[in-house]
């Protein structure tokens, strides 16, 4: 997915007015979390649970993350997750709406616009009003906007002493907005600036150019954030409507994470949905068609690296090859420094600094993508080694030894996915949003276990055409794609090298 997070103003005021009394409040905070886990040390045996010989090391395998998911609807059409966990004396409460910027139709940023005015004013509250409810009760509120969806999170001590009357405001806050003309105003300049301070810097420049290429004529193809142009235009009406339409609880996700009985749940779950404008889910957007043939879009730029991204629309959500993809990439240019594309164009040859590639599941089509600076001298052996590399992994896939590796690597870090309550909180909101069943999670596990090497390699054969692969680059001039120069000791040479002999 693509981040494009925004942070309403009053978060940055919480942050200064409340340290002072948060200082205390984190110190209760943290007395608790300490004798949770003292008692929690108390009671483990780490004679019995360790692996102490190679074999039980080498039987030992990471844990797929278990959680007990519970999940309905609420009377406005909202869909519930909720996981209980006690591990903490809080609450986190993430909405997630279908309202994205592949909302935004001929108005580019109002999405972005209108989460961002989210949290500037309620009826009868001004901005300073809602930021101190919040924080003179420990709460933390946001929200954010990508271009699949809106975002809304709370964060909130789970004592009916102070959850009660934050969930109250929490409701006014996200049912009855404002909408203030000042507000308005004082965003749409700081959108604007913004705007105008990426025109310095290559990188925003380039992917927003990347993604206008792959998706032309689709409204994922639009600016997130607005154009200098599209952004005078937006009324505080439009925000309205745009509001009404895709904040509505039959567009919502409610999920929770948090020290609360599954009663209490349902009963905060019913009094945000009831707050929130009554309305159906957002109509389905039309998948993105892959790009047919190259495409190239240079744009010049005065600097002394140039930046390219290489890529097409080649995934979705609910893809069957997800998984097969996921972990192809992780050898091909998704796994750092034991990567192909790391190995190979950082490490052998030091054309970049760092290069890493990675699928994003979108709902209408999410593309390939594989991102580099590099020396404008080294820009066309960089970007020619690279499309060779992938080029060469669509048609051979991972060896066994890569494959392994890979799922290792995986599998040892996807328990960090889900170790605390915001790791939760952002894996409930997928699901719901994204229409997962409850036991992804375990099912990816599982699957990450059980692909194979072939499986891998026919995966990205239906995923990608390396000569249909965009090329998106800022710098001084276009790259060229030129021959390549084998180091010593690369795969490449060495393919080369086996192809001299098969010759004699």
């Amino acid at each position: 997915m693509s981040i494009e997070l925004r942070v309403t103003s009053f978060e940055k005021h919480s942050a200064v007015q409340g340290a002072a009394w948060c200082g205390g409040l984190l110190l209760r905070v943290a007395t608790v979390v300490s004798a949770i886990w003292l008692s929690a040390c108390a009671s483990l045996n780490p004679a019995a649970n360790f692996p102490t010989t190679e074999a039980q090391v080498a039987a030992s395998q990471p844990g797929a993350p278990v959680l007990d998911i519970q999940s309905w609807q609420t009377a406005e059409g909202a869909k519930v997750l909720f996981v209980a966990s006690d591990a903490l004396p809080m609450l986190d409460i993430r909405l997630v709406m279908d309202a994205g910027s592949a909302r935004d139709g001929d108005q580019a940023g109002l999405a972005s616009m209108t989460s961002a005015l989210l949290g500037e004013g309620t009826k009868g509250l001004n901005v300073d009003d809602i930021a101190r409810g919040f924080e003179d009760r420990g709460a933390e509120f946001s929200s954010s906007s990508y271009r699949d969806m809106g975002v809304i999170s709370l964060r909130t001590l789970s004592d009916p002493e102070f959850r009660e009357p934050v969930l109250d405001l929490f409701g006014k806050v996200i049912g009855t907005p404002s909408f203030p003309e000042e507000a308005l105003a004082r965003i749409r300049t700081q959108m604007m600036q913004g705007l105008r301070m990426e025109k310095q810097v290559p990188g925003p420049q380039v992917n927003k150019a990347f993604m206008a290429t792959l998706y032309e004529g689709h409204p994922y193809g639009i600016a997130s954030d607005g154009t200098l142009e599209s952004l005078p235009a937006i009324q505080r009406k439009q925000l309205e409507q745009f509001y009404e339409s895709y904040y509505a609880a039959g567009n919502a996700v409610i999920a929770m994470v948090g020290a609360v009985s599954r009663e209490q749940a349902e009963a905060i779950a019913a009094q945000i949905s009831a707050a929130l404008p009554a309305g159906e889910a957002a109509p389905t957007l039309a998948r993105a068609t892959p790009l047919q043939s190259r495409k190239r879009e240079h744009i010049t730029f005065p600097s002394a690296q140039t930046s390219i991204l290489i890529g097409n629309q080649s995934t979705w959500r609910g893809n069957p090859d997800h998984v097969a993809l996921y972990v192809g990439n992780m050898v091909l240019g998704g796994g750092g420094f034991a990567s192909i594309l790391t190995d190979e164009v950082r490490q052998k040859r030091g054309y970049v600094y760092g290069i890493g590639s990675g699928f994003s599941a979108m709902a209408s089509g999410g593309p390939f993508r594989v991102s580099f600076q590099t020396a404008n001298e080294n820009a066309d052996q960089a970007l020619s080694l690279t499309l060779q590399l992938v080029e060469q992994f669509i048609q051979q896939g991972p060896t066994d030894s890569q494959l392994e590796e890979a799922r290792t690597s995986i599998l040892g870090g996807f328990a960090l996915g889900t170790a605390d309550n915001s790791d939760i909180i952002g894996q409930l909101g997928a699901i719901g949003f994204y229409d997962l069943p409850l036991d992804y999670l375990q099912q990816f596990s599982q699957q990450v276990r059980a692909v194979g090497a072939e499986e891998i390699r026919q995966a990205f054969q239906r995923a990608l055409n390396a000569d249909n692969l965009a090329i998106v680059s800022i710098g001084p001039k276009a790259p060229e794609i030129v021959p390549v120069d084998e180091a010593p000791g690369s795969e490449l040479a060495a393919v080369a090298d086996e192809a001299g002999r098969g010759k004699e």
